[in-house]
């Protein structure tokens, strides 16, 4: 079975994924903590430093993400044209343009899905991202063929 598919990255995608992997992460969890903590030192002794230093460390990573995510997407000449996609049996034929590349089944570390994307890690820190908007109904052909190819524990996917 093939499915094939063409992805227009967007900031709200890209954002998607770096809150995801942000905060699935040991920095992001750190950072909220204590950022909580800082706001429960505000609660018990009500001193201003204490709320303005927990906003902050609570507000910081979404906000530099954001803006990371928009720079990405506005300086990536990747992103600026559509990325086509197609999986079978032997992995996923990613192209765009005249440039095509394979990738094996076996590279893909794991697949996960946010609310808005379908990821397909290839490291530890880089993924491949399908915005479900893109996928519309191919999304259901997308989650069996990474199902079919991959290891069920290396599958987290909520539809």
């Amino acid at each position: 079975m093939n499915v094939e598919f063409d992805v227009q990255m967007s900031v709200s995608a890209l954002y998607d994924y770096n809150m995801h992997h942000t905060y699935t992460g040991t920095s992001g969890i750190v950072g909220t903590v204590f950022g909580a903590m800082l706001l429960i030192l505000y609660a018990a002794y009500n001193r201003p430093y204490y709320l303005i230093a927990g906003l902050i460390v609570i507000l910081y990573i979404p906000i530099e993400l954001y803006f990371k995510s928009l720079k990405q997407v506005k300086l990536n000449p990747m992103f600026k044209n559509s990325i086509h996609y197609e999986m079978g049996d032997e992995g996923i034929k990613v192209s765009q343009g005249e440039q095509e590349i394979m990738i094996d089944w076996d590279g893909i570390v794991k697949a996960q899905s946010t609310n808005q994307s379908l990821l397909l890690y290839t490291s530890k820190a880089s993924a491949i991202v399908f915005p479900k908007k893109d996928l519309g109904e191919k999304r259901y052909d997308v989650i069996e063929a990474i199902s079919t190819h991959m290891p069920p524990a290396k599958v987290k996917i909520k539809q």
